[in-house]
């Protein structure tokens, strides 16, 4: 057998090898989605994959889409720290989509978080919910989320909070 033909099969087989190992990591981790899926109770809503989980009381409740953002009215406000405009959606418009006004409280507690970053804003639903703070979501270069306002705690770049991957909500019980 030439050296041409001996190279030609140890190429051959090293991409089944290859093959092999990534069609058994894919079923690995399908089994795992399906296993971990199936612990789960029945109509319990599960986060998907690009989403950001709103929690309810420690409960997962939703899972917002960026897509969702569509049905919303986007407002803008100019930053004092870089006199840059900041475009996104109101947080508490995204709020409404899976909580009434009335399930929240003044004194609730909504907190943002980006664990990517190892950053969070805890705010109450009536900072929230007044629109002059203009607590909101703005579209980041990267496509991902950036809690931004007008609040003192949320006034600067430095203080917003990037690449947000969850939102928990805490009302008195």
């Amino acid at each position: 057998m030439s050296q041409n033909k001996r190279n030609l099969l140890a190429l051959l087989i090293l991409l089944l090898i290859i093959a092999a190992v990534l069609l058994v990591e894919n079923m690995r981790r399908s089994s795992q989605a399906e296993q971990a899926q199936s612990l789960m109770p029945p109509g319990m809503p599960t986060a998907a994959p690009g989403s950001i989980p709103i929690y309810d009381n420690g409960v997962l409740l939703a899972s917002f889409q960026p897509t969702d953002l569509e049905q919303l009215t986007q407002t803008s406000f100019t930053d004092a720290e870089e006199g840059k405009a900041q475009e996104g959606w109101m947080l508490r418009d995204v709020l409404r989509l899976y909580l009434s006004a009335a399930d929240l409280p003044p004194e609730a507690t909504i907190t943002v978080i980006s664990n990517h970053r190892g950053k969070s804003a805890q705010l109450t639903w009536a900072e929230v919910d007044d629109p002059a703070n203009m607590v909101m979501f703005d579209l980041a270069g990267r496509g991902t989320l950036k809690l931004v306002s007008l609040l003192p705690q949320l006034d600067t770049r430095e203080e917003w909070v990037q690449d947000v991957d969850r939102i928990e909500v805490v009302r008195s019980p």
